[in-house]
C-alpha cells in the first residue's frame, strides 16, 4: 500500500476515533450529570427521564436525515458540525437556571450526537475498504468507551474535589468544539469524507439508486441480529448491579459491576473486529455469542467473588460483538449507500437499548433476577440462525 493511502487511512481513522470518544463521553457523562443537575434545580424523576429522552431522542432522530445528507456533501462537515453544535450545547449547560433551559441545550446538544456514529462508520469503511475494514471499525467502537470512562471519571474525580459542575461542562464542551475544528482540518488535509463517493462495482453506469443493499434477506437478519443483541445488552447492563447485590456484594461495589464489564467491553470491542478480520464476520459472531450466553450463567451460578471478577471477561464478549455486526455492513450495502445502512442499524441499536431494560425488567418482576437473566442468555443465541443467511450473502459478495 502506497504511503500516502495508508496516512489517508491513519488520518481518518485517528479523526473517526476521537469524534467518538468526544461524542459518547458527552452522551454518557449524563448518567453522572444528572443527580448534580438534580440536586442543583430540584428536578423530579420525572423531569430527569425527560431530560435524557430528549437527548436521546434527538440522537436516534438525526442518524438516518445525517446519513442521507453525506451522500450529497460527505462526511468531514457533518462530522464537524455535529462536534461543534454538541460542545457548543454543553459550555450552554453552564448558564442554564431550570429544567426548560437544561431540556433546551441538552437537545441541542444531542442533535449534534447524531451527526457521529453513521458518518464516522461510513467513512472508516469506505476508506478502508475491504482491506482492513472490520479491524478498523473496531478500534473506532473501542474508542467510544474510552470516551465513556474518561469523562464520566474526570467528572466524577473533579466534583469530589470540589470543582464546580458548570467549570466541568464549560471544559467538556469547549474541548470538544476545538476537535471539531481540528477534526476537520485534518480531514481535509487527508482528502477524507471531502464529497459522495464514487460510483463502484456499477460498470461506470452512474450512481446506484435506492438504498444499495445487496441482499434484502441478509441485511434484514443483520437487522434482527443487532436489535437481540442490543436488547441483551441494555438488559444486562441495567441489571447486573442487582444481580451482584443479591450475591451480597454491597450496593457501592454493585454499582461498580457496570463500570467492570463496560471496561471489559471497550476491550471486546477493538478485538472482535480484528477476530472478524481473521475468522470472518460470521464465524466471529457465532463463537461471540456462544461465549456471551455461558458467560452469562456462568456469572448468575458462580460464587459471588468469582463471578464479580467474571464480569470485564464477560463485557469484553457482550459488547464486543457489536464490532462484528457493524464490520458486517459493508459486505451487504454498495459503498454509495452504506451511510444509509449504518443510520438503520444505529438507530435500531439505540431503541433496542432503551427496550432491553423494559423486557427483561418485566420478567423480572413477573418470574425473578435469575429467570430474566437465563432469558437474556437464551435471547442472545436467537441470532445464530439468522448468521447462516447473512454467510450465504457474504459468501457470495465475495465470489
Amino acid at each position: 500500500m502506497a504511503t500516502k493511502e495508508k496516512t489517508r487511512r491513519r488520518a481518518t481513522l485517528a479523526s473517526c476515533c476521537a469524534a467518538h470518544s468526544l461524542q459518547d463521553g458527552l452522551t454518557d457523562l449524563l448518567y453522572v450529570l444528572l443527580p448534580v443537575l438534580a440536586q442543583s434545580f430540584g428536578l423530579t424523576y420525572a423531569q430527569v427521564g425527560i431530560i435524557r429522552a430528549a437527548n436521546r431522542a434527538a440522537m436516534t432522530a438525526f442518524e438516518l436525515p445525517s446519513g442521507m445528507l453525506s451522500e450529497r456533501i460527505g462526511e468531514r462537515l457533518p462530522i464537524a458540525f455535529g462536534l461543534l453544535a454538541a460542545g457548543a450545547g454543553y459550555i450552554a449547560l453552564a448558564w442554564t437556571d431550570g429544567f426548560t433551559a437544561v431540556v433546551v441545550v441538552l437537545l441541542f446538544a444531542g442533535i449534534g450526537g447524531g451527526f457521529q456514529h453513521t458518518l464516522c462508520s461510513t467513512l472508516v469503511s469506505t476508506v478502508f475498504g475491504n482491506q482492513g475494514r472490520r479491524a478498523a471499525l473496531g478500534t473506532y467502537n473501542s474508542f467510544g468507551d474510552v470516551g465513556k470512562l474518561t469523562f464520566a471519571g474526570l467528572f466524577t474525580l473533579s466534583i469530589g474535589a470540589g470543582v464546580a459542575w458548570q467549570d466541568m461542562t464549560l471544559a467538556f464542551g469547549a474541548a470538544t468544539m476545538a476537535a471539531g475544528l481540528i477534526i476537520f482540518a485534518v480531514l481535509g488535509r487527508a482528502g477524507a469524507g471531502m464529497g459522495p463517493k464514487p460510483a463502484e462495482g456499477d460498470g461506470g453506469q452512474g450512481p446506484i439508486g435506492g438504498w444499495g443493499i445487496r441482499d434484502k434477506g441478509a441485511f434484514a437478519a443483520l437487522c434482527a441480529i443487532v436489535l437481540l443483541d442490543t436488547v441483551v445488552q441494555g438488559g444486562f447492563l441495567t441489571f447486573v448491579a442487582f444481580l451482584m447485590i443479591e450475591k451480597q456484594v454491597p450496593t457501592a461495589l454493585g454499582a461498580f459491576a457496570v463500570v467492570l464489564t463496560l471496561a471489559g467491553g471497550a476491550f471486546g470491542k477493538f478485538g472482535c473486529g480484528f477476530l472478524a478480520e481473521k475468522l470472518g464476520a460470521v464465524r466471529s459472531l457465532v463463537l461471540i455469542e456462544i461465549l456471551t450466553a455461558l458467560g452469562i450463567v456462568a456469572v448468575l451460578m458462580l460464587p459471588t467473588l468469582p463471578a464479580y471478577f467474571l464480569l470485564p471477561v464477560l463485557g469484553m464478549a457482550l459488547q464486543g460483538s457489536s464490532s462484528i455486526t457493524y464490520g458486517a455492513v459493508g459486505d451487504l450495502i454498495e459503498p454509495q449507500r452504506q451511510a444509509r445502512g449504518f443510520a438503520v442499524i444505529y438507530s435500531i441499536a439505540t431503541a433496542a437499548m432503551i427496550l432491553g431494560p423494559m423486557v427483561f425488567g418485566l420478567v423480572g418482576d413477573t418470574y425473578g433476577l435469575t429467570t430474566a437473566m437465563l432469558a437474556m442468555a437464551a435471547t442472545i443465541l436467537l441470532p445464530l440462525p439468522l448468521c447462516l443467511i447473512m454467510r450465504r450473502a457474504i459468501a457470495a459478495h465475495y465470489a
